[in-house]
C-alpha cells in the first residue's frame, strides 16, 4: 500500500512541509519546514527573516518563489540536503508526526503534489517524489536511533 499526502485536510497532512510543526535550525525557530526551506534559497539574511516571519507557509513559499532576488548559486546542489535536514529535525522534535511516520511501517510514501514533479509525484504520477523519499529516509533513521 502507498501512503499519499498533500493537502492540510488529507490524512497524513502532518507529513507536509506546510504542517504547523516548527523547527529550530541555525539557532533560529522557524514556524514550519516550508518557512526554513524557502529562506535558504537566498543569501540575503534580511529577506530570509522576512520569510521566517511570514504569517502562513503559503506566504513563505510565495516569498521564496520570487526571482527579484538572486537565488544562491549552489541552490540546485544543496536543496535536497537542506530539505532532508529540516524534515529530520521536524520529526525528531515533534512526537505526533514522528509517531505517525513510524506507524507507516515499510509503506511507500508519496507527496501527491499535482503541480510538482520534483518534490512530489507531479501531474502524471511519474514525478521524482523527492519529499516522499526523504520521509522514508527519515523514517529509517528514526528507527535506527541515529542521532
Amino acid at each position: 500500500m502507498t501512503i499519499y499526502f498533500y493537502a492540510q485536510t488529507d490524512a497524513y497532512s502532518e507529513f507536509s512541509n506546510f504542517a504547523p510543526y516548527g523547527v529550530a535550525m541555525d539557532g533560529v525557530w522557524w514556524p514550519t519546514v516550508e518557512h526554513y526551506f524557502q529562506a535558504q534559497k537566498f543569501g540575503d539574511s534580511g529577506y530570509a527573516e522576512k520569510i521566517r516571519k511570514a504569517n502562513k507557509p503559503k506566504d513563505a513559499k510565495a516569498l521564496g518563489m520570487t526571482r527579484a532576488l538572486p537565488v544562491r548559486p549552489d541552490w540546485e546542489d544543496i536543496k535536497d540536503a537542506i530539505m532532508l535536514d529540516a524534515v529530520e529535525v521536524k520529526f525528531r522534535t515533534h512526537e505526533v508526526p514522528r509517531d505517525l511516520l513510524l506507524g507507516t511501517g515499510n509503506q511507500q510514501i508519496v507527496e501527491n503534489a499535482p503541480m510538482d514533479a520534483y518534490w512530489g509525484c507531479g501531474p502524471d504520477g511519474q514525478g521524482l517524489n523527492k519529499l516522499g523519499k526523504i520521509l522514508m529516509v527519515v523514517r529509517d533513521r528514526l528507527r535506527e536511533k541515529i542521532p
